[in-house]
């Protein structure tokens, strides 16, 4: 596979990562799961070494990498803790790409050297308490007011709302009384009128930091805009694929350190006088559980590969996230049963896997939504051969 996607600097990059999360993050995983602090210092030895800014091009200050490169880097965090992995990707596929594909030049210029560094985290606001999969049904508000956006309503589970510097938001943009349609606007989260709720306890990802997010009379200029009402969606929609193949590239990850946890477990516990992988049961658990992790990196990095040439990847995004988050579920699940009793304890980081995996089955998009894009997208090829 690596053959197939990987250039030499991608794997300096993946080697990078792997041995930051294996020697930094790995020795507090399971503190910051059981705290729930936000990791902070990490996140700024991410930022040291590069790892917030990999797909921003070099004049805006990032890496000037692919991809490839940026979900190789998911995976190889995810692989130790996924709530280091979400932040990382929430702030660059989320918070920062929609200014680089879409922004300015005064935008790119004024915000994505920051993001890029990491001298400030990126937020993304899409979902609201009654706009979840249905995205376009957002309800929040920006009134076109002389010069000045006024922006009402809320946001949810928003990662990194607490801890960024900056804020990518979608409203309906209403002109002299008319709807205009739904527009991207930027806020940094120090602007009056954003009130930040306390964080939420989360079942996984604990160390990441999700909020809601009000917006009272918040005031932005009317340059703080992406684009305009009839591309702003379109946008954040463009978004939402670069953001699928993240969270594919996390599910890897998820699935793979529980994977391998389960596989050194199987060759160290013995049951009837040998280990426990030379019992059929537990054998042929693993071997599918290595079969499905192949299968959906493959997705992953076919997905991301497309994208760096500049074809059009709902279709693929879409099917990398569905049955990699789905695979996550399963192999941790499974990595669970073949601890036993020991893979319910704490100590043993499988359940934290476990808890995990979950949510990457619901967030940029349910499985159902990403089945309905499917079946939109293979029927209207079907329709165009």
């Amino acid at each position: 596979m690596d053959k197939l996607f990987f250039t030499e600097e991608h794997e300096m990059i993946r080697s990078m990562v792997r041995d930051f999360a294996q020697n930094e993050i790995e020795p507090v995983a399971q503190e910051l799961d059981e705290t729930g602090k936000f990791p902070r210092d990490l996140v700024d030895q991410m930022a040291e070494l590069g790892m917030l800014g990999i797909p921003v091009p070099e004049e805006y200050g990032g890496a000037g990498m692919d991809t490839v490169a940026y979900a190789a880097s998911v995976i190889e965090l995810a692989k130790v803790d996924a709530s280091l992995a979400i932040t990382m990707a929430a702030h660059t596929s989320l918070g920062t790409m929609p200014i680089v594909l879409s922004g300015t030049e005064e935008q790119k210029k004024k915000y994505v050297p920051d993001l890029a560094s990491g001298k400030m985290l990126g937020a993304f606001g899409l979902t609201e308490p009654g706009a979840g999969s249905d995205a376009g049904a957002t309800q929040t508000t920006a009134e076109l007011v002389g010069d000045e956006y006024i922006i009402n309503g809320s946001k949810i589970f928003i990662t990194n709302a607490g801890e960024a510097g900056l804020l990518s938001l979608t409203a309906q943009v209403i002109k002299d009384g008319e709807k205009l349609g739904v527009g991207a606007f930027l806020a940094p989260m120090d602007t009056k009128g954003l009130e930040i709720a306390p964080k939420e306890k989360k079942m996984g990802w604990r160390a990441s930091d999700t909020r809601q997010i009000f917006f009272n009379d918040m005031r932005v200029p009317a340059e703080n805009m992406i684009g305009d009402p009839t591309t702003g969606f379109r946008t954040f929609l463009k978004t939402l694929v670069g953001g699928r193949i993240s969270m594919a590239a996390l599910a890897v990850g998820t699935a793979e350190g529980a994977y391998e946890k389960a596989l050194q477990y199987s060759t160290q516990r013995e049951a009837f006088g040998k280990p426990i992988y030379k019992f059929q049961p537990v054998g042929f658990k693993l071997a599918d559980m290595a079969t499905q992790i192949e299968a959906a990196k493959l997705l992953v990095y076919h997905a991301a590969w497309k994208k760096d040439q500049g074809e059009e990847v709902l279709k693929e995004a879409a099917m990398a996230k569905l049955f990699a988050s789905e695979v996550a579920m399963d192999i941790t699940t499974e990595a669970i049963q073949v601890f036993g009793g020991y893979g319910y304890v704490r100590e043993y980081d499988v359940e934290r896997f476990f808890r995990d995996a979950k949510v990457l089955e619901i967030g940029e998009g349910t499985s159902e939504v990403q089945r309905m894009v499917i079946s939109r997208e293979i029927v209207r090829n079907a329709l165009n051969a």
